[in-house]
């Protein structure tokens, strides 16, 4: 029988091995459980089997799970697109922040992180494949937009996302992520103090991890294929 705990040490070996593959240690890579459409119930099985890091891209759905799970001290991340009338709830409610692509939101989420908590960990998206549909803010103003939130209160940058273009050519996932690997490393070399690249999803950890990946964001390696379009009374929620 296949079980959450199953499925997830099957990913932790999988990221050992990708990382043994390439020279790095296993204990690099930080593994979060993206969670987005699956249930509190889920979430929780996934806890029980030790995993403490989870990663939602819906605030309304990621709220009801936060509420439900209060008494776990488990660590939220937003992992998805923002929207800047969102930002209070996000601010209040996560630990770290992955999808900043724009000054007016990180503006707001730094006014809006409350004074009681510890600041919010930014990862800066960048669009590395270029397309239109997808966010991120564009390679050549990714430096600028660091620049900007390192001078934020409450805030603090450790890094960059990316969300490549899904393809299964080894060749464009590995030159995506290395574009995004280039731009940290050039950060860094510039003297901004960074140490995260929240880079590799299921189907192309491995490649994240061989670019450096210090954080990959797995949800279907781990829960299964997800349901779409978001569970109907958390839509209906989000609508009020």
């Amino acid at each position: 029988m296949v079980t959450i705990a199953s499925t997830l040490q099957a990913v932790k070996t999988r990221i050992a091995k990708a990382a043994q593959n390439t020279g790095r240690q296993p204990d690099e890579i930080m593994l979060l459980a993206a969670s987005k459409t699956n249930t509190a119930e889920q979430v929780k099985e996934a806890w029980l089997a030790g995993q403490t890091i989870f990663g939602e891209n819906y605030l309304q759905e990621a709220l009801e799970k936060i509420f439900v799970l209060s008494d776990l001290p488990i660590e939220w991340h937003f992992i998805g697109p923002i929207q800047s009338n969102k930002t209070r709830r996000i601010a209040e409610n996560f630990a770290w922040v992955h999808s900043v692509d724009r000054k007016k939101i990180a503006d707001r989420l730094s006014r809006d992180r409350p004074e009681t908590l510890p600041p919010l960990q930014i990862c800066i998206q960048v669009n590395v494949s270029g397309e239109d549909t997808k966010s991120g803010v564009s390679p050549k103003f990714a430096a600028d937009l660091a620049a900007y939130v390192v001078g934020l209160p409450r805030l603090r940058l450790r890094g960059l996302m990316a969300v490549p273009e899904l393809t299964t050519a080894t060749a464009l996932q590995r030159s995506q992520f290395r574009m995004l690997r280039n731009m940290y490393d050039q950060l860094r070399q510039d003297g901004f103090d960074l140490d995260t690249l929240s880079m590799g999803m299921s189907e192309d950890m491995d490649n994240a991890i061989a670019e450096g990946s210090t954080i990959v964001r797995v949800g279907t390696a781990i829960f299964g294929p997800r349901r779409y379009p978001i569970p109907e009374e958390l839509a209906a929620r989000a609508t009020r």
